[in-house]
């Protein structure tokens, strides 16, 4: 299966703020991105968490306000790897994962043999120090406009959303109708940018799978809510729907089980990322033997390569020296429906059935539509 690279500075995640920002009379003042929206005065960025544009139009049926907008607008990427943690930093930092860091669901914590989980966030790594960029909603509110992150109470001091969202107003707000009633409420400011968050897809895809009922249903809300928030607001204020990645169903007789296949262990110090794009930091010297064990295992089941040779391919975009150790010594993309498990240092993760991360098209392309 063919991979989808990151658009990095035309299409990607990391492009949609600093274009809000240029649409609002705002520039940030960064390297000009390809992507270009119309003109507002206010936006409201809303992202459905693994809302991939392949998924979308394949259960175009499901959600028939959002797929009527992909008729004659262009897809976009998420980074590398496609998922939430990644994805959410370079939406709200406008970089790319090389430059602010949060390069998976979990990376080593350089100098030891500690994971750090992006989403868990563990309390002696201070996000400030693991992201120290400003922010693009710290500088589009040093620029004068009125930025607001609306999500759920639980998220407000949460290490990603300190990493990734600082800067904004944050609106606490769990259900959908208190979502938009907050959304309303902070549009009305000139200029402004609103960012509102939903998860329940994801939550949904990871344990029923993208061609379940209950995923199908949850799609079909989704599709209400983003319905409902652009009856809502007034034609003078831009809806932006995006997504952080999409998802593909991974059956349990696609999965590789490191605790089955022994030989996969054999110079892996610890394993990190996630199913569908594991990082491997090896011991001293391991490294070119990993590599060849793991590419004899998986053949064309998984893209296997050194960090050098991911980096060389623009996988991260532009790297900083602090980010590099975070990055595993070999990384492993999984293709088709293959994920690589562990029943032993990640036993939760084999019970889901929709897993991302990859760069396949169905995790890779997002939907970028204004309304």
């Amino acid at each position: 299966m063919t991979f989808v690279e990151p658009a990095y500075g035309e299409r990607s995640l990391g492009d949609v703020v600093p274009a809000v920002a240029a649409a609002l009379g705002r520039p940030l003042g960064d390297p000009p991105t390809r992507l270009v929206l119309p003109e507002a005065a206010s936006y409201v960025v809303f992202l459905v968490d693994g809302l991939g544009a392949e998924l979308l139009r394949r259960y175009a049926h499901s959600a028939p306000f959002l797929s009527s907008l992909l008729e004659d607008q262009e897809s976009g990427t998420a980074g590398v790897p496609s998922t939430t943690a990644t994805s959410l930093t370079s939406l709200g930092t406008g970089l790319v994962p090389g430059s602010h860091g949060l390069v998976g669901f979990t990376s080593r914590v350089p100098g030891t043999d500690r994971l750090l989980n992006a989403l868990s966030w563990p309390r002696d790594v201070d996000p400030l120090e693991w992201q120290p960029h400003p922010t693009a909603f710290s500088r589009l509110v040093a620029a004068g406009v009125a930025t607001t992150v609306v999500n759920k109470r639980d998220f407000r001091d949460s290490g990603l959303t300190l990493a990734a969202h600082r800067g904004a107003e944050f609106v606490g707000a769990d259900r959908v109708g208190e979502r938009i009633a907050a959304v309303l409420a902070a549009s009305a400011a000139r200029p402004s940018l609103t960012y509102v968050y939903d998860s329940d897809l994801d939550w949904t895809g990871h344990k029923f799978g993208v061609a379940s009922t209950p995923w199908l249903q949850q799609l079909s809300m989704v599709d209400a809510e983003a319905e409902q928030l652009r009856e809502a607001l007034p034609p003078a204020v831009r809806l932006l729907v995006v997504a952080d990645h999409g998802m593909v169903d991974s059956p349990q007789s696609a999965r590789v089980d490191v605790d089955e296949r022994r030989e996969l262990r054999d110079g892996v110090s610890l394993l990190g990322g996630e199913a569908r794009f594991r990082h491997l930091y090896c011991a001293g010297g391991a490294v070119d033997d990993v590599l060849a064990t793991w590419r004899e295992v998986l053949g064309e089941r998984a893209e296997v390569l050194t960090r050098e040779d991911a980096v060389r391919r623009g996988w991260f975009g532009a790297m900083t020296p602090d980010v590099l150790p975070r990055i595993g010594d070999v990384l492993v993309a999984c293709r088709d429906e293959t994920a690589v498990v562990s029943t032993v240092d990640f036993p939760y993760e084999n019970t889901l059935v929709g897993l991302h991360g990859s760069l396949t098209p169905a995790e890779m392309l997002i939907p970028i539509l204004v309304s």
